[in-house]
């Protein structure tokens, strides 16, 4: 190995030949080393800082006099980056804004991993007043002075720009673009390994901040300047007299953009209570204008998109500070603290990441667990590893032989260590893969989300479903269920075979724009194949009365139970109540066929491809009922983009392949269905837009986009002429 970089003397520090490199080595370690061991000690979130007064020897080698404080700055170990780092050299900063702001630190010395910094006495402004408390105007004024400073530092005195940096100096937009682009490169991307699966458990995409780039928006252009790019409470340095101007520090976050980001990043992280807001901002517009008024075009229209921006990548440090708070000591109330931080985080992040169906306090208290569970796997904490790692069997499914209880506990070790590229959050559940040791299969563990499931009402257990599947020994591409429990904090979860691809990095491929010929043939196939599943097992009361009428009657009370404002608007669209529903589709006459097993919500992201006779395979079976096998075929073509040629390969290889009783007639009834369910998207979608719920799963955001064609078909259907209103929660869909 190289021997590691010797220090380098800063500007103003000692240029006499006598010094030597070797000698400078050594005695500027040994300064490091007495400030750590004598020095007082103080920090923030990535380094440590020690204050001490120089020896003569140590202030001739740093060019101070005897007795002069230093502040010796030492990365810590193990820092990951919470914020975007223009330059990688601190010493140039300072020494560019020293002609304009004189008292900034010195840096006298740097080494690896540290850097010896002139002291700035006084105390720091949270000393003065914390966090939350209110600041005196006179000192508003004087932060606002000191922003608007930073404009008359010129270009040329700082540090060569990155190549992505916009090339025109008042390109607001471009400014923002580049911010969020850098986020993800040097926040999310560095915590990706150890917190990526958290992220995704928490509902955060891979491709959150590169979204928010592509939704920058067109703002005014204000010409560039100096920004510190963290300045709150802790680097701002009241002298103790009074007397001297305030000082900045810790300028390693500097950057060159837009003020008005200066501006934004002041406000929320110097946490002023609410109502100092508008007294903040027109402190800083009227200090900014005297020195470069073009710098305040567009404040009012602009600002928020910065704040928007700040809240946006905050959540990614939010979310590792909170969970790396558990790793020293694991108690509840620790748990319930970073819980709230977490939750805090993705309120604020929530809307400019359009983050859909903010977890609540339970499930981000699961998550972080899970996660701390997995990172301490293996480390002697006994009590940690018992809640971790202990589940209380469901007696309702019996362990497979070949899945003991010994890989139930493995599976449930490995599952929080999870990369994001094995998280899947769906609807109603958090599905991660793990590769359990001794196992031969990767296996998906599945997490019910709270307060998940939507309107739409579930009528057989989904693990009863599977099992009774594989006992039948039926020819349906379906997962086995292999455990069934709960764990620590009351966490339900089920454990099924994982039927993606084998490189279980890679996401599953789905027929998203509809199914090909085999596929198809496939499909059938199997739907045939549940006609041989005992599904009087599942229901033994399946099989009285009529199925159409049932099912007309769960649609009937899926809408006399819809919230008031959805109703409320349904009305506003032309759609019937309840009542009048029910007397619509009670009109229609369907006939009998012997009931079977149905999967009930076959759409494409329920169905998996695989290169085999099969074609795909079918998950997801919380909807599983049992009724007219007609039914299924019928909703699947409603949920699935079918081209009329491929339905009609399906009707056709489904009528020649089962018995009579199952197809009877089948030919005057498909369409009742096929109604049914049209009306059925225009009343769910509709509380779907209205409520938020499942927004981020893809079948829904599709459902949704295409809400005015739902509508319209519906009202043909309905023989009712409907439209959309001009209100407001109708403009996603119109755009």
């Amino acid at each position: 190995m190289g021997a590691a970089p010797l220090p380098r003397l800063a500007p103003g520090g000692p240029t006499a030949p006598a010094v030597t490199a070797e000698i400078s080595d050594t005695r500027i370690r040994a300064v490091v080393r007495r400030a750590v061991r004598d020095g007082l000690a103080g920090g923030g979130r990535h380094h440590r800082h020690h204050v001490l007064p120089l020896t003569e020897p140590e202030a001739r080698l740093l060019g101070r006099e005897a007795g002069t404080c230093v502040t010796v700055r030492i990365r810590r170990a193990g820092a990951l980056p919470a914020g975007i780092i223009t330059w990688d050299d601190e010493e140039e900063i300072l020494g560019a804004v020293r002609g304009i702001l004189p008292h900034v630190p010195q840096c006298l010395a740097k080494g690896p991993g540290f850097a010896i910094h002139s002291h700035v006495e006084g105390v720091p402004l949270s000393a003065v007043c914390g966090d939350d408390q209110p600041v005196d105007t006179p000192l508003i004024k004087d932060l606002a002075g000191l922003l608007a400073r930073l404009a008359q530092v010129r270009r040329g005195v700082l540090p060569p720009l990155p190549s992505c940096w916009p090339r025109n100096d008042t390109d607001s937009q471009g400014f923002l673009r580049t911010l969020a682009l850098l986020a993800d490169r040097q926040i999310r991307r560095p915590h990706e390994a150890a917190f990526g699966g958290l992220f995704a458990a928490l509902g955060i995409p891979e491709d959150a901040l590169p979204g928010l780039a592509g939704r920058a928006p067109l703002m005014a252009r204000r010409p560039y300047s100096l920004l510190h790019g963290d300045l709150h409470r802790d680097n701002v340095i009241v002298a103790p007299s009074g007397t001297l101007p305030l000082v900045c520090v810790d300028w390693e976050p500097a950057t060159y953009g837009d003020p008005l980001h200066g501006l934004a990043t002041h406000l929320l992280r110097t946490r002023y209570p609410d109502h100092q807001w508008p007294e903040v901002i027109a402190a800083w517009e009227e200090a900014v204008r005297r020195v470069r008024p073009a710098a305040v075009n567009g404040l009012a229209k602009d600002l928020g998109h910065y704040l928007a921006f700040e809240r946006a990548q905050s959540v990614f440090p939010d979310v590792v500070r909170a969970a790396r708070s558990l790793e020293g000591h694991f108690s509840q109330q620790n748990l319930d603290a970073a819980t709230a931080e977490v939750g805090r985080a993705l309120e604020a992040a929530a809307a400019p990441l359009r983050l859909r169906n903010v977890p609540g306090e339970r499930e981000v208290g699961r998550a972080l667990f899970r996660w701390l569970a997995s990172r301490r796997r293996g480390r002697a904490d006994r009590g940690l590893s018992a809640r971790a790692f202990g589940w209380q069997p469901d007696r309702r499914l019996s362990l497979p032989a070949d899945f003991p209880e010994t890989a139930v506990r493995n599976a449930l070790a490995v599952e929080g260590a999870a990369p994001a590229s094995r998280v899947f959050r769906g609807t109603a559940h958090l599905n991660t893969v793990v590769r359990v040791p001794g196992v031969e299969h990767p296996v998906v563990v599945r997490r019910r989300l709270p307060g998940a499931g939507g309107q739409e009402p579930r009528f057989l257990s989904e693990h009863a479903v599977l099992r009774a599947i594989e006992e039948a020994a039926v020819a349906v591409a379906a997962p086995r269920a292999l455990a069934l429990g709960a764990t620590y904090l009351n966490d339900p979860f089920a454990i099924h075979t994982y039927v993606g691809p084998r490189d279980i990095d890679r996401p599953p491929r789905h027929p998203v724009n509809g199914l090909l010929p085999h596929e198809a043939d496939g499909l059938v196939d199997q739907l045939r194949a549940l006609t041989r599943v005992d599904y009087r097992q599942l229901d033994p009361a399946a099989g009285e009365g009529g199925f159409y009428r049932w099912l007309k009657d769960q649609l009937v009370r899926l809408v006399k139970g819809l919230p008031s404002r959805t109703q409320q608007l349904g009305r506003q669209l032309g759609l019937p109540d309840a009542e009048r529903l029910d007397q619509i589709l009670s009109r229609q006459e369907v006939g009998h066929r012997e009931p079977s097993l149905l999967h009930g919500d076959l759409n494409p992201w329920n169905l998996v491809r695989r290169d085999d006779p099969y074609a795909l395979t079918v998950i997801d079976w919380e909807m599983a009922l049992v009724g007219d096998p007609l039914y299924d075929l019928v909703r699947h073509m409603h949920l699935t983009p079918t081209r009329p040629e491929i339905r009609e390969r399906m009707f056709r290889r489904w009528e020649a392949g089962l018995p009579s009783e199952y197809t009877r007639d089948w030919r005057g009834d498909w369409q009742a269905y096929r109604r049914l369910e049209i009306v059925r998207s225009a009343y769910i979608d509709l509380d779907r837009i209205v409520t938020g719920a499942s927004l981020d799963a893809p079948n829904v955001r599709r459902a949704v986009s295409s809400y005015a064609a739902t509508l319209a078909v519906a009202g043909g259907s309905l023989g009712l002429p409907l439209r959309l209103p001009a209100h407001p929660d109708f403009a996603p869909v119109r755009t």
